[in-house]
């Protein structure tokens, strides 16, 4: 009876050439699998594999300091029930986060985006066409130009208290560096003079270093080696600051909770209520992703600081437990 059995090759039978071929087949295959998972990225990260992000906003992909990842994993501050869209305006990308059920046609991506049509604009899709992830929204402005400045954004003064200095006897330990806040807008000109100008993105370029002052205190009885003392107090740098110190103090807040309040806002906004991040479409003095949950504090969540800062101290005790913990958080992770 003729045998109808396979002659099946054994690994120890396999030539030096089949292993080549086996070897291509498995790296082809795992490229593959790699592609897969890049593209299935929120948005796609150029950065080469050993380059960390840690820019203080993503809106730079270059940047070695980023608060926030480029990958939708990374946004840890969106739920479920947020989406996104892409819009594209002369060319440049920004990102517009919003409620699922909120995003219901093209106008409603740009009212949540603050962004304003002007006569002579052209949109794709048009304004009333359905959007979902997949949707980029493209606008074109003739005339017009993508225009950056950069300005300063105010350094803390802080005192930390130690037993090597004599009570009373203080030393500067550092000095203040102040940082950038780079803004970039869409500028229409007629001549030398701006005909409009809108806000495209707004993002800590470089976050401000604070003055340490050391105060000694003559004992060591008086120290704590908890993070939370090592904050030391911080002097207020503007009105705005001084004001959220006192909403802290008088709701039973320390010293410590407004000197991690301040270090986590000089960094993701370097304190601007404004700030626009185009990469990942976080907004405001806390970053709120989408700036639109800030409405739990108030009507007026796109422009009062208040409101904005008051939500980022409900978000930092719903999420982490305190202030201290998504300070914490922030340390360990540039971002929260």
């Amino acid at each position: 009876m003729a045998s109808h059995r396979k002659n099946v090759p054994t690994l120890k039978s396999l030539s030096k050439r089949q292993w080549m071929k086996i070897a291509a087949s498995f790296a082809a295959v795992g490229m593959l699998a790699a592609a897969g998972v890049a593209t299935s990225a929120f948005y796609r990260n150029e950065l080469a594999p050993s380059q960390s992000v840690t820019e203080f906003s993503a809106t730079d992909t270059l940047g070695t300091t980023v608060s926030r990842g480029t990958s939708r994993e990374s946004l840890k501050g969106a739920d479920k029930n947020t989406t996104f869209v892409t819009v594209k305006i002369n060319g440049e990308t920004r990102i517009v986060l919003g409620e699922k059920d909120a995003f219901t046609d093209v106008k409603s991506v740009l009212d949540a985006g603050n962004i304003t049509l002007e006569s002579g604009d052209t949109v794709s899709p048009a304004l009333s066409d359905e959007v979902d992830e997949s949707t980029v929204i493209t606008i074109e402005r003739a005339g017009a130009e993508l225009e950056t400045s950069e300005t300063a954004i105010a350094f803390n003064t802080v005192y930390k208290e130690t037993d090597e200095l004599a009570e009373g006897e203080e030393k500067v330990e550092s000095e203040g560096e102040e940082g950038v806040m780079e803004t970039t807008s869409l500028v229409t000109r007629a001549g030398d003079t701006v005909v409009s100008s809108n806000v495209f993105a707004s993002y800590v370029k470089k976050a401000p270093v604070d003055r340490v002052i050391l105060v000694g205190t003559g004992s060591s009885s008086s120290g704590s080696s908890s993070s939370n003392s090592s904050l030391g107090t911080t002097v207020p740098a503007s009105e705005m600051q001084q004001w959220a110190h006192d909403y802290l103090i008088s709701n039973g807040y320390s010293e410590s909770d407004f000197s991690a309040a301040v270090y986590i806002i000089n960094h993701e906004s370097g304190w601007n209520p404004t700030a626009t991040n185009a990469s990942s479409g976080a907004y405001g003095l806390a970053q709120a992703l989408p700036g639109s949950k800030m409405a739990s504090a108030g009507a007026d969540w796109q422009t009062n600081y208040q409101t904005q800062f008051k939500w980022f101290v409900s978000y930092c005790n719903s999420r982490y437990g305190s202030i201290a913990g998504a300070y914490d958080f922030w340390v360990a992770n540039n971002w929260y």
